[in-house]
């Protein structure tokens, strides 16, 4: 086995991820002496494909499962998918709707079995995707919210739940889907900021009619719903409006209808809107249902649930569809002179996710659940600190919608769920039960017919967290992992699910579900936007992964499309933002990128550029790797046996030294990264160390030890070149698992360690591994080196000298201790520097041809031919850029109240650093005097 000279992500990725699932690694070990790890994976619904957020938001937990499992928890990843009762309904129903069927002319059980054939399609996608990504679920168990145990514990928990009365029917106002015919939950309303009209109406005022005074003959209302004025029932005024005072306890004579209703004063009512009159129509708005509660109105309900008039309005309008009664009401009351104005008016339309269907506030018998108890003991819980939200700014909103709850309407008029199990017979009278059976015992008798509605999607979902653990059984699961670690989830769920989760996880198994839930932000696209397909801005993380062509990204967005101008927009903006399609950029590309995006931010903008640069931090990687085997090679002699336990140990030289102090702090920060949920922080720890301090510096000043004459030296740095590697492998491997599993074992191979398992079950590094002896004074000698090389490199650029070009530097020291540190130093400054030579001088003779920087506060100078007026311009920049940190400096310690509060360390941090800078000033100013 060895590293190809090319890294090609799709051959590796797909040989690991087999060999992965095959050995077993996914399933936790059940060991009694370990802590356990556990994530429920938020089930994403089966109606079609992974999404960025899912790729996003499935990277984080994998991340954090494998980073547990390597640290020795028994760790579970519970995978699965949620039957998304309207969604997939819509779906299957459209495939039914270009066939010409529909689900009435199938009958429920043949439709039903439609949609177990598409779950069984779209499920099997949706893992597909998850296991190219790398998730390393425990795929044994995987469950379906609808399988047979899970489905026995909704209704388990809902037999209970209404045998403690917490569930029951009534008569309530829901959002009304008119097109599916079923009520929706509020997360399936999409509240749109649309152009509509605000209708002033005159309600002629009983007894007044006969007044000269016009103004006082009509009480004008304004409206954005004229046709649900034939349900009015009163029209309200705040109790503190003087114009209307006088008129309260007054009888209106609702126009179209004839019937008289009541001017009532409800705090409600804003005299600033419109006319400061409302109207009222309690069956047909959720705020005029609460205030027809308060004043015990009549509730009229004027539509049928497919959305046209009903037998309670006139006869004139009785079957109209709702927006052609709305055409003609007004204009009848135009006719009347009823019309006031008709202005322009921006409100917020309420439509149906799936359908875009306008939904309308509808009275209808549904299923009810009592949230109150249980959301003051989930609130409790949260107090208590027994579930923390990451950021905590969340608990913020989950804390203000448990405070204001409402009763949950749990019934869907679907035929795609889970059945509500109640009985009714044929007087009507409900009879709740886990079966039939012994709801026929109870009754008294068999003619029974089980209720036609399921439960909204949200019910069984809730139960997420102990329904797939075995319950109501007693299971080892259930006791090793409930409550689970995290849960990783998007804030539009807060209170749909995760409130939910904690409700009924605590109703039932008295403890909570989860311990922390890190709410993520939201991605968009690179120009801000939310991604949709109504948008055409989506991207499959699987195009991204495998690659695409523009030809085919255009016609996947293309066909979600039904308005040709938006095609057309789309078509332009996808050409302009990525011309040659994607690459094929891998798995570990794309995690690296969804990790670095991991801020605590609510929105979070992907960039393709990001992804290219993770494909390159890849191949750096590859190379390194690559690179370091080969010369490695050429010490074998020197390479400790890493089969034996008992290593000699070794004494390090500075560079040894500081990358041993450097791999110490990065073992810090990333622990703290994962303790946190900072994973950009991770990501960006582990691109700076493997980028900048392995690849660039270490690696390099390897070479000058790896040709020393000491075979002390040359066997320290070989062996920590290596280890430094391995350790770097294992804390990349949570984000990155299929390069680092590649090159881990080829490394292993190299090194002839043999019965090598897999890199996702050895141990995460640790601190105390890293056993060895280390001079501390190594970091300031090593920033001391990599400044002397950036003088250096500085002083080359300004020269525009050759990349390649080797010339001689002469560095002035004065100091006896600068002396003898620079001096260890030359071998590294001469590689990394490209200099032909290096020579120490007490005095710098310099020349007005010569360029010289000041570095450390010693003189630097190139023995090249100069161009002064270049050379001066590059001092002068160098003066302005000194003169302006100095002021900073002395800005603060000037200040009191730094000095007073600022830690003693900082204060003399920036003390040291201003004398520093004092000194480098004068030394320039002085090689600057000798060019005048």
């Amino acid at each position: 086995m060895e590293l190809a000279k090319t890294y090609s992500p799709t051959e590796i990725e797909t040989k690991w991820y087999s060999l992965w699932e095959e050995s077993g690694y996914f399933k936790p070990t059940i060991n009694p002496n370990a802590p356990s790890y556990a994530i429920h994976l938020p089930p994403p619904n089966v109606t079609g494909t992974l999404h960025m957020g899912h790729g996003f938001q499935h990277t984080i937990q994998d991340a954090l499962i494998r980073y547990h499992r390597m640290r020795g928890y028994n760790t579970l990843w519970q995978p699965g998918t949620d039957h998304a009762g309207i969604a997939t309904q819509i779906v299957v129903e459209r495939q039914l709707e270009a066939k010409g069927l529909n689900r009435k002319e199938l009958g429920r059980d043949e439709f039903l079995r439609q949609v177990w054939l598409w779950n069984s399609y779209s499920g099997g996608t949706i893992t597909k995707q998850m296991r190219r990504l790398g998730a390393s679920c425990d795929w044994s168990r995987e469950r379906f919210t609808m399988d047979e145990d899970l489905s026995s514990a909704v209704i388990e928990v809902f037999v209970t739940l209404h045998e403690r009365g917490y569930i029951y029917r009534g008569n309530r106002l829901v959002n009304w889907d008119v097109k599916r015919q079923t009520a929706v939950s509020d997360l399936e309303v999409t509240s749109t900021e649309e152009m509509g009209s605000l209708w002033h109406f005159k309600y002629p005022i009983k007894g007044h009619q006969n007044t000269k005074d016009k103004n006082s003959k009509y009480i004008e209302i304004a409206t954005t719903r004229p046709e649900t004025m034939l349900g009015d029932v009163a029209v309200a005024v705040n109790p503190n409006d003087p114009r209307y005072q006088h008129l309260i306890g007054s009888m209106l004579i609702l126009p179209l209808v004839g019937r008289e209703i009541p001017i009532i004063a409800d705090d409600y009512v804003d005299m600033e809107f419109g006319t400061g009159c409302v109207k009222i129509t309690p069956a047909h708005d959720f705020n005029d249902y609460e205030i027809g509660k308060r004043h015990k109105l009549p509730i009229i309900n004027i539509l049928t649930l497919d959305g046209h008039i009903n037998e309670n309005a006139p006869t004139k309008y009785q079957g109209m569809e709702r927006f052609a009664a709305r055409r003609q009401i007004v204009a009848d009351l135009q006719e009347l002179g009823l019309v006031s104005a008709i202005k322009p008016h921006k409100l917020m339309v309420p439509r149906g996710e799936r359908d875009e269907v306008i939904l309308e506030p509808m009275l209808t018998n549904q299923w009810f659940m009592n949230m109150e108890k249980m959301a003051q003991d989930a609130l409790d819980v949260v107090k208590r600190g027994e579930v923390r939200f990451v950021p905590d700014n969340w608990q913020v909103i989950y804390n203000q919608w448990l405070e204001n709850i409402q009763d949950w309407c749990i019934s869907r008029q679907l035929w795609w769920g889970h059945r509500i199990p109640a009985y009714y017979n044929e007087e009507g009278e409900i009879f709740v039960a886990r079966d039939l059976a012994a709801a026929i015992a109870v009754a008294k008798t068999d003619k029974l017919t089980q209720d036609e509605d399921v439960l909204d999607t949200w019910f069984s979902s809730a139960l997420w967290s102990f329904s797939t653990l075995g319950w109501p059984a007693d299971t080892p699961e259930l006791e090793a992992f409930l409550p689970s670690s995290v849960l990783v989830t998007g804030f539009d769920i807060i209170f749909f699910w995760v409130a939910r989760m904690v409700m009924l996880t605590r109703e039932f198994t008295g403890k909570v579900p989860f311990r922390d839930v890190y709410v993520t932000g939201l991605i968009q696209d690179a120009h801000g936007q939310k991604m949709s397909k109504s948008k055409g801005n989506v991207i499959d993380p699987l195009d991204l992964i495998d690659g695409i062509t523009l030809e085919e990204l255009i016609q996947k967005r293309a066909t979600n499309l039904m308005n040709p101008k938006q095609a057309e927009s789309v078509v332009a903006q996808t050409k302009k933002d990525y011309p040659g399609g994607f690459m094929a950029f891998g798995a570990d590309a794309l995690r690296f990128t969804f990790t670095a995006l991991a801020t605590h931010g609510r929105e979070l903008r992907f960039d393709i550029r990001r992804v290219e640069s993770s494909r390159n931090f890849c191949n750096k990687l590859w190379n390194a790797a690559r690179f370091m085997m080969m010369n490695a090679e050429n010490h074998r002699d020197l390479i400790i046996d890493y089969t034996k336990s008992n290593k000699p140990e070794l004494s390090l030289s500075m560079i040894d030294s500081w990358i041993m102090i450097e791999l110490h702090g990065l073992i810090a920060e990333i622990d703290f990264a994962y303790a946190t949920y900072r994973f950009d922080i991770l990501a960006q720890k582990l691109y700076e160390f493997v980028w900048n301090d392995y690849c660039d510096w270490y690696l390099e000043l390897a070479k000058v030890n790896l040709q020393s004459d000491d075979v002390g030296v040359r066997s320290v740095t070989i062996n920590l070149v290596i280890q430094v590697l391995e350790c770097v492998l294992r804390l990349l491997h949570p984000v990155m698992p299929f390069i680092t599993e590649e090159i881990w074992q080829e490394l292993n191979s190299f090194l002839g360690v043999k019965n090598v398992t897999s890199i996702m079950i050895a141990n995460a590094p640790t601190v105390k591994e890293l056993n060895y002896e280390i001079d501390n004074t190594a970091m300031q000698n090593m920033s001391d080196l990599k400044e002397l090389v950036i003088g250096v490199r500085n002083l080359c650029a300004t020269m525009n000298l050759s990349p390649s070009a080797k010339v001689p530097l002469i560095i002035e020291v004065k100091s006896p201790k600068l002396l003898n540190e620079i001096t260890k130093m030359i071998p590294y400054l001469q590689v990394l520097a490209k200099l032909s030579s290096v020579k120490i001088v007490e005095q710098l003779q310099s020349n007005s041809e010569s360029a010289v920087a000041v570095v450390l506060g010693q003189r630097l100078m190139l023995e090249v031919v100069i161009d002064i007026a270049t050379e001066k311009l590059r001092l002068t920049r160098e003066i302005t850029k000194l003169t302006i940190e100095l002021d900073k400096i002395k800005i603060k310690l000037d200040n009191p109240t730094f000095i007073g509060k600022a830690p003693k360390e900082l204060v003399e941090r920036d003390t040291k650093r201003m004398q520093e800078v004092l000194h480098t000033l004068v030394q320039i100013n002085s090689q600057l005097d000798k060019y005048s």
